[in-house]
């Protein structure tokens, strides 16, 4: 059996509607991707607060997959016409060979070595190292598989920072694979905050896969100050219209640890948090920055 797959490069706003459309006009599955993934122009999925499941991409790459029985050519253009879009919309069509999605799915997650004595492992696979600290994640609909420098960024500073018994906030959890990481390193105590329902969902999943023990808690909710390292690993924007609460939620003397950051967003993020902390030099990679502080004295 083949399937066909078509594929339209969209802008932000038609998103939503297009992806309905196309599943009204009989698509198997809807794959919404960023079209600079991989570039300098790569964004993270998540939007600004208060908007929970809209990517955040200026561009997107629409991927439909439709049996290829379908009179294609009309049922695109059904969706088109349905979503209020041109329907000459550049587009193309692949055939598609029948596989086993599920394994074709996990073979893009493989163990990701952080150091080395931390792992980062999908659960269907075994442990390179069962001697290492190993972070049992299942893949899902949150951010956050160690696969993304973001995540590496902030997973290497963990590892490195972290020496036991602190209080850690993972502001904008995703996965939870940061909270987790960080009880696993020897953390008194880890808190994850997210406004995405689903990620809550997927944390408290990987948290029992990991047998921790780690708070999740909504974006809406109340949590704990005076933490001794607070982590939000989220986009440029967010992190600043965040800053005074973050900076609420960290110690006198307590670090801030902030990605998500593309490089020519670090200097501006950095000049707002010296209002609250004394800035260390950035760390890159890939096009991407982490940004650490000290907390200044309160009050």
């Amino acid at each position: 059996m083949y399937w066909l797959a078509v594929t339209f490069a969209a802008k932000a706003a038609s998103i939503e509607v297009l992806s309905d459309a196309l599943q009204e006009a009989g698509a198997m599955s809807v794959d919404v991707t960023d079209a600079y993934a991989g570039t300098p122009q790569e964004h993270a999925l998540f939007g600004e607060p208060g908007e929970p499941g809209v990517p955040n991409w200026e561009l997107s790459t629409v991927r439909a997959l439709f049996p290829e029985t379908d009179d294609i050519a009309a049922k695109v253009t059904s969706a088109l016409r349905e979503a209020g879009l041109d329907a000459g919309l550049n587009h193309k069509i692949e055939r598609v060979e029948d596989q086993d999605w599920v394994r074709q799915t996990q073979s893009q997650f493989q163990p990701v070595r952080v150091s080395p004595r931390l792992w980062v492992v999908p659960t269907w696979h075994d442990a390179p190292d069962p001697a290492a600290i190993n972070l049992i994640i299942d893949p899902g609909l949150a951010f956050g598989t160690g696969t993304h420098p973001t995540t590496r960024l902030c997973l290497e500073w963990l590892d490195a920072h972290v020496r036991g018994s602190e209080t850690i906030l993972d502001y904008g959890c995703g996965s939870g694979i940061l909270a987790i990481a960080a009880v696993k390193l020897g953390a008194g105590r880890a808190t994850g905050v997210d406004i995405d329902a689903a990620a809550m969902l997927a944390a408290r999943h990987n948290a029992m896969q990991n047998h921790v023990t780690v708070e999740f808690e909504s974006a809406n909710r109340d949590v704990a100050a005076d933490n001794d390292i607070v982590v939000a690993n989220i986009l440029a924007n967010p992190l600043l219209l965040l800053a005074p609460l973050l900076a609420r939620k960290t110690r006198s003397g307590g670090t801030i640890v902030l990605s998500g950051i593309l490089e020519h967003q670090a200097a501006e993020v950095s000049k707002l948090y010296t209002e609250w902390y004394v800035m260390n030099a950035p760390e890159h990679a890939d096009g991407w920055v982490l940004l650490s502080g000290t907390r200044r004295q309160q009050g």
